[in-house]
């Protein structure tokens, strides 16, 4: 029984499952809520650290046979990709409270 629990909550298992919450939060922020386009770039941008992880995740494994986080020449370039989405989203949140700002 707690292997079967164990491969349900396997840390690829739940990230696997916590990309449609984040899709659901991006369709949300696109359609529904007036979003900044910067941020909203920004938390796209979130998407492109997912995809660049992965791959290189599977290449630190299977080539290297080291977790992505012992390479740190790997983790670096793929962390950079959410170091990026962050300032994106900083930018476009902050250049909206600037507009607010300077509103009569």
């Amino acid at each position: 029984m707690s292997s079967l629990v164990e491969s349900i909550f396997s840390k690829e298992s739940l990230f696997a499952v916590s990309l449609f919450p984040y899709l659901g939060f991006l369709w949300f922020m696109t359609k529904k809520i007036p979003t900044p386009k910067v941020a909203l770039i920004g938390f796209y941008l979130t998407l492109v650290f997912v995809a660049v992880t992965i791959p290189i995740g599977a290449y630190a494994q299977l080539t290297l046979h080291k977790s992505l986080a012992d390479v740190d020449v790997l983790h670096g370039s793929a962390e950079l990709f959410l170091t990026i989405s962050n300032i994106t989203i900083a930018i476009g949140f902050g250049q909206a409270l600037n507009a607010l700002k300077t509103q009569p």
